[in-house]
């Protein structure tokens, strides 16, 4: 089978849609980084997640707690620049449970660190582990 020059031009052609169509699709993609955990106390207490900015700037968080329950009250997360959101949380969280997606004020923030204020009265045998995750 001889080839025409349009196969030539064709199939580089092709290679080049592929490679740049694929570029954009993979930019889009983004995972969520976990930040780190606490296990918590039996009693009203606050735990802090200290976050570097060599972990990036995030758009979202989402906290997840595994091994017990706890009753969370609010998160404060606090900025690179010192300014701080609180976010009122106010449920209580049974075994694997997590939170809403939560959206930081100002889109992709750096963030130092994020404290988070719970009880567990009367909540679990076991002593729960909070995990936090950001998104880029």
């Amino acid at each position: 089978m001889k080839n025409t020059g349009i196969q030539k031009i064709a199939l580089p052609f092709l290679i080049i849609i592929f490679l740049v169509g694929s570029s954009f699709t993979s930019s889009k993609i983004t995972k969520w980084e976990h930040l780190g955990s606490r296990t918590v106390n039996y009693k009203v207490d606050r735990d802090v997640i200290k976050v570097t900015a060599l972990d990036g700037a995030f758009k979202k968080l989402k906290l997840k707690v595994t091994n017990g329950s706890l009753n969370m009250h609010r998160i404060v997360v606090e900025y690179g620049n010192g300014e701080k959101q609180v976010i009122q949380v106010r449920k209580n969280f049974k075994k694997g449970g997590a939170t809403r997606l939560i959206d930081l004020k100002g889109n992709r923030r750096i963030i130092k660190d994020i404290t988070f204020i719970y009880d567990t009265k009367n909540l679990s045998r076991n002593r729960a582990k909070v995990h936090v995750f950001g998104k880029h």
